[in-house]
């Protein structure tokens, strides 16, 4: 048996003590006196933790079984048991994308939708593709088309430059402001320039939006003006200003670097 452990505590104990060289109406006085005392003490017993069993790890090919049970949770996309349908389709993985991008042929907003957000959690390059066409398909719901943009920009912003070039034109501003919002993620040459002529949209809110992403790319903000009242003329007339700024960094930068430099900005 070891020690037991013992808790240190202070006591004070009051009384009459009569202590020598007092005088009589000394000896009335109330002296208090420390006593230390040990007390045992037990601490709390140690935690158990049951043993979790581990998840099955996901398949790296799907058999035809799989295959069929994923296209019959399609449907399941949309609807009560679409976070049940969402987590199935991650645990299966990057196999299963070839399935999900068949969702987002098929009818229902919802079941479109939640097959874009599956895609951005799976992370899977290969889809990016398929949704900038779903981006660029303006008989899509406008917020699919936003989300496919958003998902397709994180997932490969190189290979989303041309979806951009032709959204910043859409007649949709809702796609005009996202294409100038993520426009900030893609680091390559043409995309200032993009963001530039977006200075000048009719919609104050969308030319505010390119101007801050244009900022985050470059560091460059430019003179300050009053975006808030300006009219779509004042601003056509501004951005020269952004223009001229950016061809002089080119020139500045084919003079510093080599041809062979790469294109992102930096």
């Amino acid at each position: 048996m070891g020690m037991v452990p013992c808790l240190l505590l202070s006591c004070m104990i009051g009384g009459f003590v009569t202590l020598p060289g007092l005088d009589e109406s000394a000896r009335d006085t109330r002296v208090a006196r420390i006593l230390l005392v040990q007390i045992p003490y037990f601490g709390p017993p140690s935690a158990e933790f049951p043993d979790i069993p581990k998840v099955t790890p996901a398949p790296e090919i799907l058999s035809e079984e799989e295959l069929k049970r994923a296209e019959a949770m399609l449907p399941m996309l949309e609807g009560r048991q679409e976070l049940y349908a969402i987590g199935e389709f991650v645990h299966l993985g990057k196999p299963v994308v070839p399935v999900l991008v068949k969702a987002l042929k098929m009818p229902g907003t919802r079941i479109r939708y939640n097959a874009i957000e599956t895609m951005s959690i799976i992370q899977d390059a290969r889809v990016v593709p398929d949704l900038l066409e779903v981006a660029k398909n303006d008989l899509e719901m406008t917020r699919v088309r936003a989300h496919a943009l958003r998902v397709a920009v994180r997932l490969a912003p190189m290979e989303t430059v041309a979806a951009l070039q032709l959204l910043t034109k859409d007649p949709s501003d809702t796609m005009r402001r996202t294409a100038a919002f993520e426009a900030r993620h893609v680091k390559r040459l043409e995309v200032p320039l993009l963001l530039i002529d977006m200075l000048g949209d009719p919609e104050r809110y969308i030319s505010m939006t390119a101007l801050e992403s244009f900022w985050r790319l470059t560091g460059y903000s430019g003179e300050p003006h009053d975006w808030q009242g300006s009219t779509q003329e004042q601003r056509k007339e501004w951005l020269e200003e952004w223009r001229s700024w950016w061809e002089m960094n080119l020139k500045k930068r084919d003079l510093q670097q080599p041809a062979s430099a790469p294109e992102p900005v930096s």
